[in-house]
């Protein structure tokens, strides 16, 4: 089998964006526990405790890298399989079946994934880049640091609703995206196919409203 060939088809495009998905999903996991610190409301020292042992943190660190280059992957493909799809639409479907078919989250992957991507700039430029900086060229630079940018940072509304709506468009990637990469690699089978989707529904809510609820609850601590 040419592999190259293989996964340049639609069945291995999903394969990628599948297999990237599940990664990323971890991911998700980890920074929204580390996130969750700020709810301590002890000034951050938790926060500072958790952030500053994966800032430290060699393995970490590392699959930092693996990360970026899992993220990058998933948007290309994922972009890339949403384009082939819409290529395969032909005029014959005048009428659309609407919600009949599938929800309307599913069949706009690209354009919440392009969203999302926007947003992931926007949080690079405001926190990832700073610390990274601050981490590698100045000494007075601490995860406490860290904690006061962030009170800076969301003490604007503005900034706010974007992250806010970011998390929105996060969950509807994920409300199809979760049980697509199950889905993917046939673990979804009529058996358990209900088991994931319940999971997958309370992941797609309850992760990014952890993540909607940090800038909301920074903006009101800020502005006291």
């Amino acid at each position: 089998m040419n592999w190259n060939n293989y996964f340049s088809t639609s069945i291995g495009k999903k394969i990628i964006v599948g297999a990237t998905g599940l990664f990323l999903v971890l991911f998700l996991v980890v920074h929204a526990y580390v996130n969750a610190m700020i709810f301590w409301m002890d000034g951050g020292k938790h926060f500072t405790e958790a952030a500053g042992f994966m800032g430290g943190n060699v393995a970490v660190r590392i699959l930092e890298i693996g990360l970026f280059a899992f993220l990058i992957l998933h948007m290309v493909q994922g972009l890339m399989l949403a384009s082939q799809n819409a290529k395969r639409r032909t005029q014959r479907y005048q009428v659309s079946a609407g919600n009949a078919t599938s929800k309307w989250y599913s069949r706009s992957m690209g354009l919440l994934g392009t969203l999302i991507l926007l947003f992931l700039i926007l949080h690079l430029f405001h926190f990832w880049a700073p610390n990274r900086y601050g981490q590698a060229f100045d000494p007075q630079w601490t995860e406490e640091t860290l904690y006061n940018k962030m009170l800076e940072v969301f003490s604007h509304l503005w900034v706010v609703v974007v992250y806010v709506l970011g998390c929105i468009s996060l969950a509807w990637h994920l409300m199809h995206g979760f049980y697509s990469g199950f889905q993917t690699f046939g673990l979804a089978t009529h058996k358990y196919k209900g088991i994931i989707r319940s999971i997958g529904v309370a992941f797609a809510i309850i992760v990014p409203a952890i993540f909607a609820s940090m800038p909301v609850y920074l903006h009101m601590i800020s502005n006291h």
